[in-house]
């Protein structure tokens, strides 16, 4: 029996049954839930990733749901994501179509492998220059800068030492003030 192949179109098309999907290269990918230690973390991120993003008129900061169409056939919804000022023409009312210059994806126990891998690797392949991993089970935030064709590890944060992390040089975080 042959796998079903999405497109973009396709996916736009789903009824509106209260479920969260993303795309993965054609493959629908159901999203579960997610847990109060997650929502924590997003809502405490984004408000101090927010702050300083407004701050210094860098850009934009959006928070999920909201599709990252990087092609036809994969679409993701990472839980906050940044586009640059100089990238803004990304932003369409729909979503964002083209790379964000920073997702983060906060993992939760039934995604983490997959946003470790898969995911992670597809955010690769389409040009995503920074990638945040946080995971609020061990209470660490690992920073991902793209080279070439992958990502290399830039910083792996935890405790209450703050942190300058890619591509935020100049905002001091300190990752346990996330996970309280």
């Amino acid at each position: 029996m042959s796998k079903v192949v999405m497109t973009y179109r396709d996916y736009a098309a789903l009824p509106d049954d209260g479920r969260r999907y993303e795309l993965y290269d054609g493959e629908l990918i159901e999203l579960t839930s997610p847990t109060l230690r997650h929502q924590r973390a997003i809502g405490r991120l984004y408000r101090t990733l927010g702050e300083h993003v407004q701050r210094h008129a860098l850009g934009e900061i959006l928070l999920a749901p909201f599709d990252v169409i990087l092609s036809d056939m994969t679409v993701f919804q990472p839980d906050i994501l940044f586009i640059d000022r100089a990238c803004l023409g990304v932003l369409a009312e729909h979503g964002v179509e083209g790379s964000p210059t920073l997702a983060v994806e906060v993992l939760s126990p039934s995604t983490a492998s997959r946003d470790r891998g898969r995911k992670r690797a597809l955010y690769a392949r389409h040009g995503v220059p920074y990638l945040w991993l946080v995971d609020p089970v061990t209470g660490a935030i690992e920073a991902y800068v793209l080279e070439g064709h992958d990502y290399r590890l830039a910083a792996r944060a935890s405790g209450d030492a703050s942190v300058s992390l890619p591509p935020f040089l100049d905002l001091a975080l300190s990752p346990a003030t996330l996970f309280v």
